[in-house]
């Protein structure tokens, strides 16, 4: 059994889906491919969940129409119908005329409700296209086998009955070919949720969990894991191969290639992770798995649009002493994503992505706390520093905050 990943921006066109066809189509062990939403459009749907959160019904709606006629020019353009397309259009029409009820839901609810749909929308499309290339394939809906507790937007799985649901939806069933939706994931009660922005990563390690896969591979539109994000490097480095514990901290640094929860469950039942181009389906690429091989070369990985939290005690206690557990409950209850942390004797400090939830947080972590915090920051994080690249990635540019090892170094950057 083979897991293959394909991201938004594999299937972001017909083209693309051809490409998947090809790539799958002379496959000939039992294949699971889990699909993410293609292109640009979980972007475009965050755009009409802030339409309809704004009391904007026109401009959600025709936002959604426009996500439809770019889906269905696809299909036109491989010369299919867009299977489903009646109810898909009608996903919206019972929100847009209830507005007076959305208010009244969590925003997170609406979220997931409406940006699920574009893995369903490119799920759908993928399948009925190989269907008619020849490569006979079943549909399986994620959110009905998936199952996750009500987390909205980083919806926490139920392993044990999703391994149920999953394990008899492939496994007792004769198909050679299986085509999922990637990030979307479902309640018991019938609630879609997603796993957090680039969760299709992790529901493929999490399929691979749980159908023994032999092995995963993510396909990109990059080479395999490089030593620096391309587009701002012109001169990178391909890593042949990452130990798990590497990929990991890799990832958590903020390494884009792979998402961060990818790794465990791969790694618990040592299951290979391939990251391929999907340009060039023959190259090797990088392989994830069980070994002592060390990176090296330096590995730069830049974490954007981050927040500088510092917060001091306001009477003489020591911060370290009495507060942590305070300040980071509160960190955690308003999900924020700690990248950095530094502390003295009566300050701590904690760079996190800069969310919808980080104003919020800083309210309340302000009725302890002397708190201040600075925006529009970056974090560079060096893995295999040497001094001379010290030196060189310290100049001209305005530091916030510095940590060092003898392995890495990181920088909070002003932007």
């Amino acid at each position: 059994m083979l897991i293959y990943k394909f991201g938004g921006a594999s299937v972001r066109d017909a083209q693309g889906m051809r490409n998947v066809c090809q790539i799958v189509r002379g496959e000939t062990d039992r294949l699971v491919i889990v699909v993410s939403a293609m292109g640009k459009t979980t972007n475009a749907l965050e755009e009409v969940v802030n339409a309809l959160w704004n009391h904007l019904p026109d401009e959600a709606q025709s936002r959604y129409n426009d996500i439809l006629l770019a889906h269905e020019s696809v299909a036109a353009d491989l010369g299919i119908q867009l299977p489903d397309i009646p109810q898909l259009a009608a996903l919206l029409h019972p929100i847009v005329s209830d507005l007076d009820a959305v208010r009244s839901i969590n925003y997170d609810l609406l979220y997931d409700t409406i940006v699920s749909i574009g893995e369903i929308l490119s799920s759908k499309l993928l399948s009925a296209f190989l269907k008619q290339s020849g490569v006979e394939n079943e549909w399986l809906s994620m959110p009905e086998l998936l199952i996750t507790d009500d987390t909205y937007r980083e919806a926490k799985v139920d392993t044990t009955e999703s391994t149920k649901r999953i394990r008899h939806a492939v496994l007792g069933n004769t198909a050679h070919l299986f085509v999922m939706q990637g990030f979307i994931g479902g309640t018991s009660d019938g609630h879609r949720t997603t796993l957090g922005r680039e969760g299709s990563d992790y529901t493929a390690a999490l399929v691979a969990n749980f159908l023994d896969a032999d092995s995963v591979t993510i396909w990109k539109d990059v080479p395999g894991i490089l030593n620096a994000d391309p587009r701002i490097v012109d001169e990178t480095i391909l890593i042949p191969e990452l130990s798990y514990r590497e990929a990991v901290e890799l990832a958590y640094s903020g390494a884009q290639v792979i998402h961060p929860k990818s790794i465990r469950p791969v790694e618990n039942k040592k299951i290979p992770l391939y990251v391929k181009p999907f340009g060039a389906p023959s190259q090797a690429g990088t392989i994830i798995c069980e070994t002592e091989r060390k990176v090296d070369v330096p590995v730069y990985i830049w974490r954007k649009n981050q927040l500088l939290i510092t917060m001091r005690a306001k009477d003489f206690s020591f911060i370290l002493e009495e507060s942590l557990s305070h300040i980071f409950d509160i960190i955690n209850r308003h999900r924020l994503k700690v990248s950095l942390i530094q502390s003295s004797a009566v300050t701590i400090s904690v760079c996190v992505d800069h969310t919808r939830y980080v104003h919020n947080a800083i309210t309340e972590l302000s009725e302890a706390y002397a708190v201040t915090y600075n925006e529009g920051l970056s974090l560079l994080t060096i893995r295999g520093t040497t001094p001379q690249i010290l030196r060189r990635e310290q100049e001209g540019r305005e530091i916030m905050l510095t940590q060092t090892t003898r392995r890495t170094a990181r920088f909070v950057i002003k932007e």
